[in-house]
This record gives structure tokens, sequence and C-alpha cells, in this order.
């Protein structure tokens, strides 16, 4: 319980042996009339670093490199760059915004020069700004007194040394990207009780408390190099929340962060961080949020009708129930919408149909939701109850004979061990009876709607929608957004009440009705079997006459291919979260499903962008489902030039290394911020992507890859570890390549990164070889095997027209038929100009040599090596 304490103050107090400590002095003061510009020549955006250089001051570009910038302190040294302090949070400024230290205070404003945001109520007497080692950002006069600091006007984190005083509080951002104020608060209450509560946004109402400190007793003498978080009073008397926990500080960063979730966690970083390290949580309160949370106002931890539950990192996960989804899809932590109409009109409108059935959740409840409770009641009396009831949503069964009916919206959801086997049953719709959203269909145009399915399913929900509604919410197909193989995509809107949701509606060709039929079905039952952050949600689906339709949560920041392919790179640091991103969204389609799926087709036109640059893989037309127990299969060539693996081409079986090669490609190109071939670039051997970067990364100069991308060539370590998994990826040996969960422990530093091994067709033809030689030396003709396998097999040229190209350049014939890149690239072969780096022994030849002989080459249509 809490004890009314005077002056009580929450410290983070690093106890430690004394230590000398020299650093190099870099400028860590500001002088009034200093300022800065967002996104000025300045490419760190930073304003003022610690002495230490371990914190620093400036604008931080917000992940999505979309041009806006918020004022922050963070860490330096480490490349997360971590924010700790925040002071536009709400407020972005757009490039060319400025900052100034005035006698006032920082003064932001906008580029037009109005004021974006007001400065602290000061005397007016500040002379200058200093940054200290702690990372406290101070404002002083001259006299050098405190006229004000970010540790006494703090955000979501507290550091080392920072107090947090009476009546003080931190506030958490609104998801891991967005600064905008969140949901949680730590609060050090007058009485000296820290406690934790959610608030209803946007006003400040707090909800009940789901964690306070009260007084918890101490027995720790903290000595040496321990880290004790405490409260402290004037009396000395210590009261630990957390103790035990060794950390030593002059090798470790900390910090004690309030996140978006609700969760506060003491984080801790090594200093000599090599690239790979991330910060670990040491503790965190409370020990399950989606069981202390308990509110009678407001959804709980988690959005109404959804459920919460813990992650293997005791990390809140929020889950809408079968029958629901999200109602905002870039919202993970929101509220769920059913995905049918439920209420009493629509029940008798029913005419007495058996429409619905349960779905039964154990150790699950939604507190505070329930309207009546019956007992003595059966598990049978109970569900019978509710499903005669129109108001009744669920049902909770529990201690042998109680029975608590619920009716919408559900609040407090989670799941709880302490119910000991209590259940829960949700009543849903019928699949055979789901029906559309009302958003998209009036009064007289019920009849039209047709309810259609494949019985692909499974465990999914999806609304079955009529065409006439699309059509209406796209206003007649009008806003393209992208076309493909196989159709068009188009913007659409839902009005869900007094909000309105985006759509994607993909419209299928319909030119070849087989083909169509076939795509269309699996689409809808690849993508209706995945739910993944890094995955784009199929929300659904219309099929009426000859029109197919797929309906897609809407991606505001469109492809990785336009954001790559432009004028301005995105940052490093986004680039390197998009490709993680990728990779963990192939892992689950590769391990995590029931069903496991190749997509077959990754490349930069198939990854979307959310609201925060979140990487979404999309376009699942050409996936190749497999059963689970399934290691390989047999399929015609599908993808893309310049991403499609060997393998497609030599009657191998088809795994999930052919997305593992497409993904090495693509990481090539978020690395280099290029396509894969581009066959006009300046240089011939920088015209296929995975040759050039193969030549640099054997050379020892991977920089060249990112020329003028100051981030990235800061970065170098990082580079070449990024370089080092492409190569791995695009072995020509699909058995060499790692698995897209290796790849995605190397991206995360957990697994090491080796030398991979040496592709094949990169290495067959060592230099300066006798023209002679050809038609006799078995290297010679591996080198033509090489071009084969590259221009061919790459890029689509015609075996017939290669042979034909070879045997015209052996014979001395005209040259007049032989295309641009053929002339080019065989000229260069059988010239024996391969690049000097690659030896005669650099790799073995794995497959036998294409012999050339005084006659022209007969060549099949198909071609295996």
């Amino acid at each position: 319980m809490a004890v009314s304490m005077n002056n009580m103050l929450l410290c983070l107090l690093l106890l430690c042996l004394p230590t000398v400590c020299v650093y190099a002095q870099t400028k860590s003061q500001l002088s009034v009339g200093d300022s800065l510009y967002a996104g000025s020549g300045n490419s760190s955006g930073t304003w003022v670093v610690s002495p230490s250089g371990d914190f620093a001051l400036g604008f931080q570009p917000l992940e999505g490199n979309n041009g806006v910038f918020l004022l922050s302190i963070w860490y330096e040294n480490i490349p997360e760059k971590t924010i700790v302090w925040y002071a536009n949070g709400d407020n972005p400024a757009p490039k060319g915004s400025k900052v100034e230290l005035t006698a006032g205070g920082l003064v932001l404003t906008f580029p037009d020069g109005r004021e974006l945001q007001k400065p602290e109520t000061l005397s007016g007497s500040v002379t200058q700004g200093v940054l200290n080692d702690s990372g406290n950002f101070i404002l002083q006069d001259k006299t050098s007194t405190t006229a004000w600091d970010t540790f006494k006007d703090p955000r979501d984190t507290v550091l080392p040394s920072q107090f947090l005083g009476n009546g003080e509080k931190l506030s958490s951002r609104r998801s891991e990207t967005n600064f905008t104020k969140g949901r949680f608060q730590l609060v050090m209450q007058d009485d000296g009780n820290l406690v934790m509560h959610s608030i209803n946004l946007p006003s400040e109402y707090a909800n009940q408390n789901y964690y306070e400190s009260g007084i918890i007793e101490s027995n720790s003498s903290s000595v040496g190099l321990q880290l004790v978080t405490f409260m402290l009073r004037d009396s000395n008397d210590t009261y630990n929340l957390s103790s035990g926990i060794t950390a030593s500080p002059t090798q470790y960063y900390l910090r004690a962060t309030l996140s978006f979730d609700g969760v506060f966690t003491l984080y801790q970083h090594p200093k000599s961080s090599f690239g790979n390290e991330t910060w670990t949580p040491l503790w965190s309160l409370p020990d399950n949020i989606c069981t202390k949370s308990l509110v009678t106002t407001g959804s709980g931890v988690c959005g109404y009708n959804s459920i919460c539950s813990l992650n293997d990192y005791n990390r809140p996960v929020c889950e809408c129930p079968k029958g629901y989804s999200l109602l905002d899809p870039n919202d993970p932590y929101g509220s769920c919408k059913p995905d049918f109409i439920q209420g009493c009109e629509e029940d008798k409108l029913s005419q007495g149909k058996d429409l619905y059935e349960f779905e039964m959740l154990i150790n699950t409840d939604w507190p505070y939701s329930d309207y009546v409770l019956q007992r003595p009641f059966t598990e049978d009396n109970c569900k019978q109850s509710c499903m005669e009831d129109c108001m009744c949503a669920v049902a909770i069964f529990r201690l042998g004979d109680s029975c608590w009916k619920k009716k919408l919206p559900l609040s407090n959801g989670r799941v709880d061990t302490s119910l000991n086997g209590g259940k829960a049953f949700l009543k849903v719709r019928k699949e055979k009876f789901s029906i559309v959203s009302p958003s998209f269909i009036t009064r007289q145009n019920q009849e039209t709607l047709k309810l259609v399915g494949f019985g692909l399913f499974g465990g999914s929900a999806f609304l079955n929608l009529i065409f006439i509604g699309l059509e209406k919410a796209t206003n007649g197909f009008e806003e393209e957004l992208g076309r493909g193989a196989f159709g068009v995509v188009y913007k659409g809107t839902i009005n869900m009440g007094l909000s309105h949701i985006h759509i994607a509606v993909k419209r299928l060709n319909n030119f070849v009705l087989k083909e169509i039929e076939k795509e269309f079905k699996n689409e809808v039952n690849v993508i209706g079997q995945t739910h993944h952050k890094n995955l784009v949600r199929l929300l659904g689906f219309c099929e009426e006459g000859s029109e197919r339709l797929l309906v897609y949560e809407y991606m505001s920041n469109g492809t990785l291919a336009s954001l790559l392919f432009n004028d301005s790179k995105p940052s490093w640091n986004l680039r390197q979260r998009i490709a993680f991103g990728i990779a963990r969204g192939l892992v689950y389609l590769h391990e995590d499903c029931s069903t496991q799926i190749i997509h077959c087709d990754i490349k930069p036109q198939n990854i979307l962008l959310d609201d925060y640059f979140n990487a979404r893989i999309s376009d699942f037309g050409l996936a190749k489902l497999l059963n689970i127990n399934q290691s390989r299969t047999n399929t015609g060539i599908r993808g893309t030039k310049g991403y499609v693996a060997l393998e497609w081409f030599k009657n191998m079986p088809i795994t999930t290394k052919v997305d593992v090669y497409s993904f090495g490609v693509l990481l090539l190109e978020i690395i280099c911020c290029r396509r894969s071939v581009d066959m006009e670039a300046e240089n011939e051997e920088k015209a296929i992507l995975t040759d050039w970067a193969y030549d640099c990364y054997t050379e020892g100069c991977v920089e060249a890859l990112v020329e003028e991308d100051e981030e990235a060539l800061e970065d170098k370590k990082k580079l070449e570890k990024l370089v080092t998994i492409a190569i791995w990826c695009v072995q020509e040996d699909p058995t060499q390549r790692p698995t897209m969960r290796k790849v995605v422990e190397m991206l995360a530093g957990v697994s090491e990164c080796n030398i991979p091994f040496c592709s094949s067709y990169a290495c067959v033809c060592p230099a300066l070889i006798d023209v002679q030689e050809l038609g006799q030396s078995k290297v010679r003709n591996s080198c033509i095997e090489a071009v084969i396998k590259k221009y061919v097999l790459r890029l689509y040229v015609t075996v017939d027209d290669l042979g034909a190209a070879i045997f015209m350049m052996h014979e001395g014939l005209p040259e007049s038929s032989i295309g641009p890149i053929l002339k080019k690239n065989v000229s260069r072969i059988l010239q024996g100009s391969m690049s000097n780096s690659r030896s005669k022994d650099a790799c073995v030849p794995q497959s036998t040599p294409i012999r050339i002989s005084k006659k022209q080459p007969s060549f099949s249509s198909k071609l295996y090596l």
C-alpha cells in the first residue's frame, strides 16, 4: 500500500567504485543565437555533443524518411541512435524548420518563421545551453544557475542520476515510431507512491493504477557495481523496487523507459558496440500488464474486443479473436471490430436461422463487460442463454456454476492462467452466414449481396463483398495505385461510423477466366492463412460473374521500389529496418505458417510500406503452396528477371531457397539504392548488381557500392556484414544458401556471419587466357558456361541467340545480328578480359563445361546445366 513520504524521489543510481575517465573534448555548449536547421547540410542533424561523446542533441529524422524531424537527445555512440528525450513529439518539424537558443529558451519555428512550439516560460536570462555526460541538457544564466533542464521535463525515459520528483511523470509515446503522447503514464505521487496507469486520450483522465510501488523493505547494502533502482526520502532510507541487478557503468549504457505498451523496463547496452549488439532488458514493471491492468472506463491495455497476452519477452501482444479484425489495420494494439453484423434487429431479419456458433477460449476473460450473472448454471445452460440472447456477445463459465454474459464492446481482454481453466464462449457468425459490413451495402441493394466462399479459410473470417459496394468505395475504380501481370490495384475508402479507412482493391484481369480463377483462389487461400506484421493483410474478396476482386489493407507509403529508386535515398537506418522486416516476413511464410508458403516473386515492387515505413510483403499471386512436411516441389518458372534463382532453369526442386536468393538480390538493392540490372550503367562491370557486389566484396572495396552515402560509409562494419549476407543468399548452389531464419539471426547479430563460398558464375573465368585456347581449354569452356548462366538465366536472353553469337564470334562471322548485350559481353569473355582479381582455382565448376566445335552448336529450347 502507498505510504506518505516527504520529498520522495525516484532515482536510477549507479553505485560504483571510483573511476577516472578521460574523454576527448567536443562542443558541448551553445550560446544565445546559435541555431540549427532540420535537414540541413549536417547530415547527422547534430547540434551539440556531450564531452564524452555519449549523447547528442539535434534533429533526428523520424523513421520513414518522410521529411519530418524530432528535436531530441540520443545515444550518439550506438548504431540505433536511441532517443531518450524529445521536444516536439506531437508536432514533428518539417525540413527547413529552425531551432534557436534565445534568452527565453529554445525556440522552434516552421521554415516560414511561424512558431512551431512555444519555449518554456523562463525569465529571459538564459546565456548558454550545456549538454552534460549524463544526457541532461541544461539552460543556464550568466551565473551558471540552471533555468531549465531536460531531466526536470522528462518524456518516456529516465537516465542514470536522473530523479523523478513529487508530481513528476513519464508519458509513453503512441508507438515505437510515433512520438505523439501515448496512453500510459508513470507518476511519482505527492504521497510518495510510484504508480502507473493508462489515460483516456485525448483527455488526461487517469484510469485505475495497474502498478503501485507502496513500500518494499530493503536489505541491500548496495556496494561495488550493483545497479539499484530505489525510492529515497529525507531519512535516506531506501525501498528497493528491484535489486541484485549487476551492471558495469564503465561497460554499459543504461536507461529505464516507459514503453508505448505500458511496461516500464530497465535496459543495458554495451558501450563497446560493434554494430551487432542491442538493448537488453534487465527487469520490467509490472510483471504481467495484461492481468494487472483493470479499468472501469476505457478499453484496457489493448483496444476494445481485443485479447492481451504476453510474448516470450513478457511484453503484451494484442490479438483479435476469431470473427473480429482490427478497426485500424495499422494499429496492432487498437480495437477489434466484428466481421459480421450482430444485433437484435439483424437477428430478427434472419428469420430464426441458426446463424451463430461458439468459439471456446480457455483462461480468457473481458472483466467489467458483463451485464448479468446467472447461477447456479451448467455449462450448457450458460451457452444456451447466450445463444438465445441477441445482446450477448460472449459468455464466461467459471467456478463450476457461474455464468457471466457480456455485451459489446468488450474491455480489459486478457489471457489469465489464474482463471483455472475458465471458459469463454465467444459468439460468432457461422461462415456460411458471414455477411458484409453495412458500410458496403444499403437496403436497396441488399438483394445483390452474393454470399460465396471456396471453403479455404480455415479459422479466418473474411468479408464477402459485393461488386457494387467496391465500385462505390473506389469511386468507380478511379485512383490507380499500381499494375501487375494479373490485375490493377485501386485505392478505396470505407466509412466506419465517424472514421474512414483506406483500402486497396485489386481488380483481377478477366482475359483468361481459367487463369484468373486459379490466381484468385490461390491469393485468397494463401493470404487468408497468414497474419504477420510484415505481411499485407487481406480484408475481403468479391466474386460476381466474371469479376474477381481482392481487398487489402492500404499501405500509405507505396512500394519499396518507389522509395529506393529515386533521387533522395532513404536513411541507412531505415533501409536496415526494412531489410530486417522483409526477412522476418519470409521466416513466417517459410516456417511459421500452418501451410508453408514460397512467395516466388520477392522484389521491391512487391514490398509495400505502411504509415511508419514498416515493410509489408505483398502479392502472393505467384506463391506455390507446400504441405508443411514437404521439403521441395517442382513447378513452372515463376518470378521476375533479375531476381530468379538458377534452379528454376535446371530441372531442380524448387524450395524456399528461391526466396532466399531473391532476398539476397533485394538486399543488395536496399544497400545500394539501385536496381539489380542496369544495362545503361556507366561501367559494364556494374550492369548486374550481384556480379558487381561480388567483385567489390572480393576486392575489399564494398564502399564503392554506397558512394556518396555518408551514413552507410560511416557504418562500414554493418555495411560489410550486409553485403556478406547478401552474397550468402545469392549462392548458385541452393544448399549453400542460408535459411531465412539464419538470415534474420545474422541481421540481428545473434548468429555469426562467416565468409561465403565463391559463387561459380563469378569465379570460373580466369583472366588473360590466349584466345587460341578456346575450344580446347576446360576453363575457357567453363567461362562460356558462366556466360550462359549469367545472361540466359538471369536476363532471359534466348539460348539459341547466345549459341549463335558464340559461334559467330568464334568463326569471325559478321556480328550484325548480335544484340548489344550479347556482343559486348560474349566478346569480353572470348577475349579473356575478366577481372584479374579472379584466380583460375577460385572455384571448381559445378557442372560439365559446354564444348564449342567448329560447327554452330545445337541448343535445345531448354538448357540443363
